[in-house]
């Protein structure tokens, strides 16, 4: 039978969840617009949806703190089983790279600005491809978190090379452009800086991955430490 203490951590536990959960939908909700505005060949319009990205930011920040404190006062408590505290230190480092997702989505979003104002000829080729798996990975994470989902957290370790490639792809194709076209020199800055704000969300995503993994099974696959592939993490039995 629960006692009055573990009904309560019980309360504590659900509310710490749906605080991240809310955190994680506003998120990506607002890396959405603004890699539509990015994605959108009308830059006036474009203008128009990434400004409302700059909406979202103080909630996003709030969010955080709010997360941090209720951790606080769980971990004060002095009750939680190991578990538990995963949980707990788990949701804070999401926390942390939810809000610095939120951080580059308003900066893409000042890239798209800016761009508005210049003469674009060419969007880079692999630029929608990229920001398609990077929608991907965030995704996938966001749905470890809310069905903590050791399968979705593990696809996204797997696909962080993705990305790395298109980046890859995207730097020569606009190193290439300023080289050839001087004209294009500012517009293709504005991408490669979009680029690598794409390749930071990536880098959140799998952060995000690593802890859920941690929360969920309690290994520590940070830094390339025990790479594991999806059977592995589904079926620990099978490691040598």
């Amino acid at each position: 039978m629960a006692t009055p203490v573990t009904n309560i951590q019980a309360v504590y536990q659900d509310v710490l969840a749906n605080y991240l959960i809310s955190m994680a939908r506003t998120v990506e909700s607002s890396v959405e617009i603004a890699l539509d505005a990015l994605l959108r060949p009308n830059l006036e319009a474009a203008n128009t949806l990434a400004s409302k990205v700059f909406l979202v930011e103080p909630r996003i920040n709030e969010m955080e703190i709010l997360i941090d404190n209720h951790a606080v006062r769980m971990l004060r408590t002095g009750l939680l089983d190991d578990e538990e505290i995963r949980r707990v230190v788990a949701t804070q480092k999401i926390a942390n790279d939810l809000e610095r997702i939120g951080d580059l989505a308003v900066n893409i979003s000042v890239r798209v600005i800016s761009l508005a104002g210049m003469s674009v000829t060419e969007m880079p080729r692999d630029l929608e491809p990229m920001s398609g798996a990077v929608r991907g990975m965030l995704g996938r994470s966001l749905g470890a978190l809310i069905f903590r989902n050791v399968v979705l957290a593990s696809e996204v370790l797997e696909s962080d090379d993705v990305v790395d490639r298109y980046r890859d792809r995207i730097f020569e194709y606009l190193l290439a452009g300023m080289t050839a076209e001087p004209s294009q020199v500012a517009p293709h800055m504005q991408f490669v800086l979009a680029t690598r704000y794409l390749e930071r969300i990536a880098d959140h995503s799998t952060n995000i991955a690593e802890d859920i993994i941690f929360w969920v099974r309690g290994l520590d696959v940070r830094h390339g430490r025990a790479r594991l592939t999806v059977d592995e993490v589904n079926y620990p039995e099978k490691r040598a």
